[in-house]
């Protein structure tokens, strides 16, 4: 039996989280399941995982945050970079006191950081499930960079509007800009291709279909192509699911096929 937990039937909590110049927002539902770790979309918040939380149920102990100058709760930081988000799920983990492994689930942007977590921690990671995102594609070109930039200054008076309602991030139009730049370098098949030829554990991939904000036509459909090839040369890497919903939806329209995937990594180290 894998020792999951040196805090086995650890209580639900919630509660900021210190971390560089900053806290974070955790909610840890305890228990003596397997640790799933949830990593959000770029200015998402944990309560995007609530259908998937309540369909895996009391089996899993879950552990949600919400990111640097995401939610209401969150503190606000100087540093808001990806590097930093892959720190923030190792000060969530050492706060909660979980030191065996963790199956670690990502969407969008969080699929992103969950993969390079996986990858990086091997002996630490169970599994990794990687809802629409960590396809590796060189998506950012120049043209691509000034539509981003007007995309967000476009949505600035609609996002200052709901930012006092923690749903949209404390972060300015720019900042949102770069920070979704700075992925599209992630992204490109040099940096992150051989994070995906390098996971040495299971993972499933669950993809949505059509567009989602700020994409056109089939761009969307020709960056998830992208992982085919990924998953033909790496035995740990499959496709689990690809459901009718997109991008922006899947976790409410298809949360019970995330959850299967879920299972299906728990099943497959266990």
């Amino acid at each position: 039996m894998t020792n999951h937990d040196t805090h086995a039937n650890a209580s639900a909590w919630s509660g900021l989280v210190p971390v560089d110049d900053t806290a974070l927002y955790v909610t840890d539902t305890g228990g003596d399941g397997i640790p799933v770790v949830y990593c959000n979309g770029q200015f998402a918040t944990l309560g995007y995982w609530k259908h998937v939380v309540e369909e895996l149920g009391s089996g899993f102990r879950h552990i949600n945050f919400d990111e640097r100058a995401r939610g209401k709760r969150s503190k606000t930081s100087s540093d808001y970079s990806f590097e930093a988000c892959i720190r923030d799920v190792d000060a969530v983990l050492a706060a909660r006191g979980v030191t065996g492994p963790v199956l670690i689930v990502g969407w969008s942007y969080g699929a992103f950081v969950a993969a390079h977590w996986a990858q990086r921690n091997p002996d630490r990671a169970l599994g990794a499930v990687l809802v629409d995102g960590a396809q590796p594609h060189d998506w950012l070109t120049d043209a691509m960079e000034e539509r981003i930039r007007k995309l967000f200054k476009r949505l600035r008076p609609i996002t200052a509007i709901l930012r006092p309602t923690g749903l949209t991030p404390n972060l300015s139009a720019a900042q949102q800009a770069e920070c979704n730049i700075e992925l599209g370098k992630i992204s490109r098949e040099a940096n992150l291709g051989p994070v995906i030829d390098g996971l040495a554990v299971p993972t499933r991939y669950v993809f949505a279909s059509g567009a989602s904000l700020g994409s056109k036509g089939d761009e969307q459909e020709d960056i998830r192509a992208a992982v085919d090839k990924y998953a033909q040369r790496n035995p740990n890497v499959k496709i689990f699911a690809k459901v009718p919903s997109n991008h922006d939806h899947i976790l409410r329209k298809d949360f019970r096929t995330v959850a299967d995937a879920v299972r299906e990594v728990a099943t497959a180290r266990n």
